[in-house]
């Protein structure tokens, strides 16, 4: 269930794991991997949140597709 602090909508990494369709080990590697700023809000306990903004801006990233290796030299076909 989101967490709403000021007028405003955050998700715990549980529920961003479940509307992207990914694993809790992927996000985190993300984040440790710098594909996405750190996330800058925090609960009590330390725990991450997410705003809608930033999970839209993920949903982005991770929906590119790119040629890679032989399938780019079958594109120049």
């Amino acid at each position: 269930m989101p967490v709403v602090v000021d007028d405003r909508t955050y998700y715990r990494t549980a529920e961003v794991c479940r509307l992207l369709g990914i694993s809790r080990n992927t996000l985190f590697r993300w984040l440790r991997g710098g594909v996405f700023s750190d996330v800058e809000y925090r609960d009590w306990r330390g725990w991450r949140l997410f705003t809608a903004d930033q999970i839209e801006a993920i949903r982005t990233h991770t929906s590119q597709v790119t040629a890679t290796g032989a399938e780019s030299e079958r594109a120049d076909i």
